[in-house]
């Protein structure tokens, strides 16, 4: 006998994206201006319907590609948000994904969005739950930063030791002493020295630095335990 579901309420299933990117300095968060009622002209994050033969990770994936003509880039489910009364027109709960994009990369935003990338610190007030997606976020990239080299995904591949300080300042929002941070970074032994230059900074340059997957995943092999 075949369960009669016809009974039961039907819901709308969503993903809302929260993207950080990194300039350098700052934490980014890249929001879009809603264009369409309700909160028309509100900054929001962006999101979409599950379709009918979609996964809400490829739901996500779409999404992601929509605004930003990227694909492959880390992707993490953080948190499902099923409040009755979230969004005033229907019932939709949200399937919330965090991703980090290296603002570097050849990024191709949709303009039909009007999206912008937005110091997290200064990030203006969101419609309906999405402040609450981003602090969730946030303390889950704090987390996953603390305990693994997530943080590279934002950088480029070159890097100088300095952009990585400025980088987990930025994730923790806190100042980190500079030599402190060097010898944890060193002693974990999982950068290459390019032996290469940034001249930009100063006469001298400072030595530009790749993050080393290979060993790194060799080491976590060998019970090595990433901590800052």
């Amino acid at each position: 006998m075949t369960e009669d579901y016809s009974q039961y309420p039907k819901h709308l299933v969503a993903v809302d994206c929260i993207i950080f990117g990194f300039d350098g300095e700052n934490l980014k968060i890249l929001l879009v201006k809603r264009n369409f009622e309700p909160q028309m002209g509100q900054w929001s994050l962006m999101g979409g319907f599950i379709g009918s033969e979609e996964t809400s990770d490829e739901a996500a994936n779409r999404v992601l590609y929509t605004l930003t003509g990227l694909e492959n880039i880390y992707l993490e489910q953080l948190k499902c948000y099923t409040e009755a009364n979230r969004e005033p027109t229907a019932r939709i709960m949200s399937i919330s994904y965090y991703t980090l994009i290296n603002i570097e990369k050849d990024i191709q935003i949709n303009e039909q969005y009007s999206a912008e990338w937005v110091d997290l610190q200064k990030a203006p007030t969101l419609i309906f739950d999405h402040n609450e997606m981003v602090k969730d976020a946030v303390a889950r990239l704090r987390r996953r930063a603390s305990t693994g080299p997530i943080g590279f995904e934002l950088l480029p591949e070159k890097f100088t030791m300095k952009d990585l300080q400025n980088l987990y300042e930025a994730i923790f929002d806190e100042k980190f002493d500079k030599r402190n941070f060097t010898s944890k970074i060193n002693s974990m032994d999982i950068l290459i020295n390019t032996n290469k230059k940034d001249m930009t900074s100063s006469r001298k340059g400072s030595f530009l630095y790749r993050f080393d997957e290979k060993k790194y995943n060799k080491k976590i092999s060998q019970g090595f335990m990433f901590k800052m």
